[in-house]
């Protein structure tokens, strides 16, 4: 069994055990093992225009919120932008700061279609940590992974 195989199978494992729809759910270092190992994969990160801006980007990623900003009302459009820009069979992980709204934008492009989507755990930012600040306790950012400010 390959090394894409095993992230796959442990990543349906966990969806399945949180009673997730979509097919998998990722911690950050598998989710970047597995964009590096599936070249058709791609990562739609659904944090908002300002998180983006002010916090950090994943390079590559596929940028579409969820929530819009200012306000945080949902994205009317978020569909429609997913699929004016990825096939329906493409592998998506999905990512926002804490594994919340890319849980649900998974399970949303799911119930559209698409048949290989992923939430990646602990977001961009992870949790909170005893003081109320991200970025201590897991997350794309403490794991080390790519990402850019500024």
């Amino acid at each position: 069994m390959g090394k894409l195989t095993e992230i796959i199978l442990l990543a349906q494992q966990r969806a399945q055990a949180m009673g997730a729809s979509y097919k998998g759910a990722l911690t950050p270092v598998e989710a970047a093992e597995f964009l590096a190992l599936s070249p058709e994969a791609r990562l739609v990160d659904v944090r908002t225009r300002a998180e983006w801006d002010w916090v950090g980007r994943v390079p590559q990623a596929i940028e579409i919120e969820w929530n819009q900003y200012p306000g945080g009302t949902r994205n009317p459009d978020f569909l429609a932008k997913l699929k004016r820009q990825l096939a329906p069979n493409s592998p998506i992980l999905f990512l926002c700061r804490s594994g919340a709204r890319s849980d649900g934008a998974a399970s949303a492009a799911t119930e559209a279609g698409y048949d290989q989507c992923y939430n990646i755990l602990e977001g961009f930012e992870g949790d909170k940590d005893a003081s109320g600040h991200r970025g201590q306790l897991g997350g794309w950012r403490h794991a080390g992974l790519p990402w850019t400010q500024g």
